[in-house]
């Protein structure tokens, strides 16, 4: 039986695309030149799952990749200290779910933010407690799927899902040799998946076999 739940963060655990949006562009404002029109929502939201660097060469393609660099380390360092003061905005019922759901099994994160994107979360919704651990692509440099194997072995984690909303979350799981739950009320869309969940806590009715 699975005893252990890594999660993906956007768009799985809360959507914090509105901050992040407001916090982005304030900055871009004070960096003229960089880009013309200010950062859509589309755009931002198209960006989630990716690593930082990937973002910054979508986002700005045609600006010198240091420029780029200092204006995305700056954006991630706002941000974060905006999210661990006020939070994001949570899924339905992801604070109770994540309470009923520690008690039977290991939590993890597995996220390719930046360091201190996953910190501000639990800070900011003080959830810190139900987590047993977390890795982010900034702190190790690796790829998700490689960041997910990671993490099972520095914990000794024996059966595990991993729950997130994109094709790159479904390949990572896969490429850490373990089942995906798609969250379909996220951002991306998934065709291929063991597990599917219209709303966070239905994690709490399927049935999880390993």
């Amino acid at each position: 039986m699975v005893n252990s739940i890594i999660f993906d963060l956007d768009g799985t655990l809360w959507d914090a695309t509105n901050v992040i949006l407001d916090v982005w562009n304030i900055i871009l404002k004070s960096n003229k030149g960089i880009r013309e029109k200010e950062i859509s929502i589309d755009e931002l939201r198209g960006c989630m799952g990716l690593q930082i660097d990937e973002i910054g060469k979508k986002l700005f393609p045609n600006v010198d990749e240091y420029l780029v660099e200092r204006l995305m380390k700056k954006c991630c360092a706002v941000e974060c200290v905006y999210l661990t003061k006020n939070g994001g905005r949570l899924y339905d019922k992801v604070e109770s779910t994540i309470k009923e759901l520690s008690k039977k099994y290991d939590l993890y994160i597995a996220s390719n933010c930046q360091f201190g994107y996953i910190e501000s979360f639990l800070e900011g919704h003080n959830l810190g407690m139900y987590f047993k651990d977390y890795i982010c692509a900034e702190d190790t440099g690796l790829c998700k799927g490689e960041n997910i194997k990671k993490l099972i072995k520095q914990n000794n984690i024996q059966n595990a899902i991993y729950v997130g909303d994109t094709q790159g979350d479904k390949e990572a799981s896969a490429f850490a040799g373990i089942d995906f739950v798609y969250a379909r009320y996220g951002f991306g869309e998934v065709k291929d998946f063991n597990f599917v969940i219209e709303k966070f806590e239905d994690l709490l009715d399927i049935k999880i076999k390993a």
